[in-house]
């Protein structure tokens, strides 16, 4: 049964992955591409458990934590650099 579960997740986040794509490939502002950037970390950061999970394996539940971090300071480096042109003041 988890494993049709896992099964569900891989093609549900695939998915998701596949029109984070497009949007921020086609996406009408910048935010919008920053927004989109965003969700593909969080959506990989899901993909990492899901085959943490199906393969049992602890660590990459911590590459999932550091890719997290990772993605969150992009995120505001990127927002700092659109709002006032630079990321270090």
């Amino acid at each position: 049964m988890i494993d049709l579960a896992l099964l569900y997740g891989f093609i549900a986040l695939a998915l998701a992955l596949l029109c984070t794509a497009w949007r921020l490939s086609f996406g009408p502002t910048m935010a919008d591409r920053i927004l989109a950037l965003d969700t593909m970390v969080i959506d990989t950061l899901a993909l990492i458990v899901l085959y943490g999970i199906h393969h049992g394996r602890s660590v990459l539940f911590e590459a999932a934590i550091l890719i997290a971090m990772v993605g969150f300071i992009s995120t505001v480096a990127y927002c700092r650099f659109i709002l006032r042109g630079d990321v270090i003041e």
